[in-house]
Parts: C-alpha cells; sequence; structure tokens
C-alpha cells in the first residue's frame, strides 16, 4: 500500500512519460508544483521500493511495477469519473476533483463493483481508456483534429486533457464524444477550423481547441 503522494507521483511520472517521452527531475517538478529537491528526495524513495529507475543526470522511468501501480490508481480515477457521470448525474465538467480524492482509497472490491455495474467500461467520459485490473491499457488509434484536412469527416472520440473550463466551452458548443464532424476549411493563418456538425451549420474552432479534439476518421 502506498501513500497519496506516492501514488501521486507514480501518476505523474506515467503521464509525462506518455506525452513527453522522457521525464526529468525538472519535468515532475513542474508537473506536481514543488522543488527539484523534494522530487530527488522522493524519486530515490520510490527507487528503493523498485518502483523508479532513477540515475543521476539520466531520464526517469517507471520499472514495470512501477508502470503497474501507476495504471491501477488512473484506473480508479478513471472509473470514479464514469460513475459519477452515469450513475451519479454529474457533468464530465464536474467530476475530476472529486475523481483525484477518490483513487486514493485502497478498496480494490469498492472499484471492482463500480466497474461491474457500469457494465466493465473500456473508457472514462472524457474517451480516456481505463486501464484493467492487471494494469494494462487499451492502445487508441486516433488523431489530432488540427492534423486532418478540409472535406473530411471525423468522430469525436477523445481529448487531450480535461480541464472544468475546456469541457465547459465543449458543452457551450454542445460537442460531445460521439459528434460527427465536417471540416469545412482551415484557415492557414493561424490553424483554426470552419466545422460542421449536429446543428452547427458553421462553427470556427482555433487551433488550440482543435489540437486537443482527438478524431478517428469516418471517410
Amino acid at each position: 500500500m502506498y501513500s497519496q503522494t506516492e501514488e501521486n507521483y507514480l501518476k505523474a511520472l506515467y503521464s509525462l512519460a506518455d506525452l513527453l517521452g522522457e521525464v526529468s527531475i525538472s519535468d515532475l517538478s513542474k508537473s506536481l508544483g514543488v522543488s527539484p529537491p523534494t522530487v530527488n528526495s522522493m524519486v530515490k524513495n520510490l527507487k528503493s521500493q523498485g518502483l523508479v529507475n532513477y540515475e543521476k543526470y539520466k531520464p526517469l522511468s517507471l520499472t514495470k511495477k512501477g508502470q503497474k501501480e501507476a495504471a491501477l490508481v488512473i484506473r480508479k480515477h478513471r472509473l470514479t469519473e464514469m460513475f459519477l457521470v452515469k450513475r451519479m448525474g454529474f457533468g464530465w465538467e464536474e467530476v475530476h476533483e472529486i475523481a483525484e480524492q477518490i483513487e486514493h482509497i485502497h478498496s480494490p472490491a469498492l472499484f471492482d463493483r463500480m466497474d461491474e455495474l457500469l457494465g466493465f467500461p473500456e473508457f472514462d467520459p472524457h474517451g480516456s481508456p481505463i486501464p484493467d485490473k492487471e494494469g494494462k491499457i487499451i492502445q487508441l488509434s486516433h488523431v489530432k483534429l488540427s492534423e486532418c484536412k478540409t472535406g473530411e469527416k471525423v468522430r469525436l472520440i477523445a481529448l487531450t486533457h480535461s480541464t472544468a473550463n475546456f469541457l465547459t466551452f465543449l458543452n457551450s458548443r454542445q460537442l460531445v464524444l460521439g459528434t460527427e464532424i465536417k471540416i469545412k476549411a482551415t484557415e492557414h493563418f493561424d490553424g483554426s477550423m470552419t466545422l460542421s456538425y449536429g446543428k452547427h451549420a458553421s462553427e470556427v474552432f482555433s487551433r488550440i481547441i482543435c489540437e486537443s479534439l482527438l478524431v478517428e476518421h469516418l471517410n
């Protein structure tokens, strides 16, 4: 059983490795909002438990044991988010902070029951895959909307991040997972896109937004 702080380090290192490839003490420090000496001390602690590979001046990485433990924390987080949305009626923009607290409960039976009640979902409300009980995770096949071309039709399947402000913005544009989108035009100057979907005949989204929307091609 690991402390909440240890679990947060493992989860952060897991996410950063997926995003950056190689992770430094500085990267972890910025992500967690703590000083490099504090990170260095915790990383040494995690190394002593067989969770992290660490050598001075070299990138950090999770061991196989560390990867599994990090994935299991992520599993609890994403299952909780799904339960809050599907069973308790929360909006997808409301659940992250609650899940951040619940993910540290050490009760496999609770989360297994949650999984069962939800019908064993593979994805959370934001389209992120939910690791299984062994920490294995589905590898998605998707592209950023910003990488698509004018005239293509795509379906929104996931998001690169799920901050409350971003999700509230998507709510205001009635853009949800599963929405089929046609790319009507792309502005070469700033990368903004004009899209049509549902009852929206023509909506303009900035490049920043389009880079945060993960889609699959329909044609």
